[in-house]
């Protein structure tokens, strides 16, 4: 078995981020080789203008697309958040940052449930404030809907721009 090649079979057949351990205990690769190979991965890709990356965030890694192709995600990809959950996050990302109790008076009881579906997601954090959370999108929020720039103003004139869509 090629290492590089499990390496890349499982960045590609996991919807989530993975780490180096897991990879590792899941293809029977030390983690020096995942290291290895996923460094031969990123670079094979970025030497031939692939439109996907090796992706790091914090310790995990991914495959997605550029940021140049990543338009192409929304159109292709089946909607993986349910349409409720998604109002519930596009209010997140409009009014950010949100306190959960200001939400829940919004949007009512499935509030909590949405919003730790999408903390779980990685799509939103939540910061302790009194006794609620002040919620915000993160970074992968950005990168999933292909948001260039990321920050709070651009996710809003993204949204802006893409509500009749």
């Amino acid at each position: 078995m090629d290492s590089k090649g499990a390496v890349e079979a499982a960045l590609f057949s996991s919807s989530q981020p993975l780490r180096v351990r897991e990879i590792a205990d899941k293809t029977s690769l030390s983690d020096v080789t995942v290291r290895k190979a996923l460094a031969e991965l990123s670079e094979d890709y970025d030497s031939v203008n692939s439109a996907v990356m090796v992706s790091k965030i914090n310790s995990m890694y991914s495959l997605r697309l550029r940021d140049e192709y990543s338009h192409f995600n929304l159109r292709f990809s089946d909607i993986e958040i349910p349409p409720a959950t998604m109002r519930t996050l596009s209010a997140i990302a409009y009014n950010q940052p949100v306190l959960q109790s200001e939400l829940f008076r919004a949007r009512g009881v499935r509030t909590y449930e949405d919003v730790r579906s999408l903390i779980n997601m990685g799509l939103v954090a939540g910061k302790k404030s009194g006794q609620t959370l002040e919620l915000t999108t993160t970074k992968r929020f950005a990168e999933y809907f292909g948001i260039e720039g990321g920050r709070i103003q651009d996710i809003k004139a993204w949204i802006e721009k893409n509500m009749d869509k």
